[in-house]
């Protein structure tokens, strides 16, 4: 019996032995440009091998469309192939520019790319003060002992795994004529009211959604800042009978300036590429009241007719400027604030 399950064992072993010829094989073959590439090139620079094709699927899919972006910004037409493109200068640029006042946008050429601009500024500020504000007393309220707080994180945090599309059509259901809003107003005794078709409404709804959709993740990131501070700090605060409002202000804020940095960025960017969420909610309306720099872009590039390429392509470098801009001046001021 032995002796037959010796032999049975055999052919297996076998097979596993030439499996790792084979695979000997085959990595002596996988070793050779490796050896190679050290051999002219040195070791320290093998790690560019290892890189290259990941720069080589980067650059395709990031490099190459910036740069087309830049081309299709200095010409003109509808076509998309740009032998049928008509190099045109920096006319996008200066039709965007044409204004009589840009504080007036009826007095632009590009009407709604001013009003876009403009409600995207506002957009920016109003949501990014709510966002941080609402996200650092959220994270705050965190930190502490309380009950259950596993579970008002995740609850905070749950709208952030969320669709934009999926958050729009919840919050447009809310908020319609016949809407639950509309419905539990009336069975209080008091009238409904057509929230998505005021002006004012519609953009402070947007604000809220916006802030509602994202706001556990900022919440996240700075509750991590909380918590690597050192609890020493706060003890030696409390033994020197530190107020409440003394230790948040001396403490807290100063420690929590990188991450508060890092949330300032992400927010600002984040907001400025508002579109999905916005879209579905409102569609830009009503009017232009919550059209966006990205939605102008998008109408203007692909779903408008004729299909304005050139001028698409230059709005976003502008945006791309400003965004450049905000950020430099973040940067800016967190370290004028940490060398005073």
């Amino acid at each position: 019996m032995a002796s037959r399950g010796a032999m049975r064992t055999f052919p297996c072993r076998l097979k596993v032995m030439l499996m790792l010829q084979i695979l000997t094989q085959l990595m002596k073959i996988v070793e050779v440009p490796f050896a190679l590439w050290q051999r002219y090139f040195g070791a320290s620079r093998v790690v560019w091998l290892f890189l290259l094709p990941n720069m080589l699927l980067f650059g395709t899919f990031a490099f190459v469309p910036i740069f087309l972006n830049f081309v299709y910004a200095f010409t003109s037409g509808d076509q998309i192939l740009l032998a049928d493109r008509p190099y045109t200068g920096w006319s996008n640029f200066e039709t965007l520019s044409r204004c009589d006042n840009y504080l007036d946008p009826n007095s632009c050429d590009r009407d709604i790319f001013w009003r876009a601009l403009w409600n995207t500024s506002w957009f920016v500020t109003l949501q990014v003060g709510f966002m941080v504000g609402f996200s650092l007393l959220t994270a705050i309220i965190l930190n502490r002992d309380i009950r259950a707080r596993g579970f008002f994180r995740s609850v905070f945090f749950f709208p952030v795994m969320l669709s934009p599309v999926v958050v729009a059509l919840i919050w447009k259901w809310i908020l319609l004529r016949n809407g639950l809003l509309n419905a539990a107003l009336e069975g209080m005794g008091f009238e409904s009211f057509n929230w998505l078709l005021d002006r004012q409404w519609a953009f402070g709804w947007s604000v809220f959604l916006s802030v509602w959709a994202h706001m556990g993740f900022y919440t996240l990131i700075l509750l991590a800042g909380l918590q690597a501070i050192p609890r020493d700090v706060y003890e030696a605060a409390l033994m020197d009978r530190a107020s409440a409002w003394r230790t948040f202000r001396r403490i807290t804020l100063p420690l929590l300036a990188p991450t508060m940095l890092v949330v300032l960025v992400l927010a600002v960017i984040k907001g400025v590429q508002t579109f999905d969420e916005v879209y579905a909610f409102t569609g830009g309306g009503p009017g232009s009241a919550t059209t966006l720099i990205i939605q102008y872009i998008y109408e203007t590039g692909f779903a408008g007719a004729p299909r304005l390429f050139g001028l698409a392509a230059a709005a976003s470098i502008v945006l791309a400027l400003v965004l450049v801009v905000l950020t430099a001046v973040q940067f800016w001021a967190n370290r004028r604030n940490v060398d005073g």
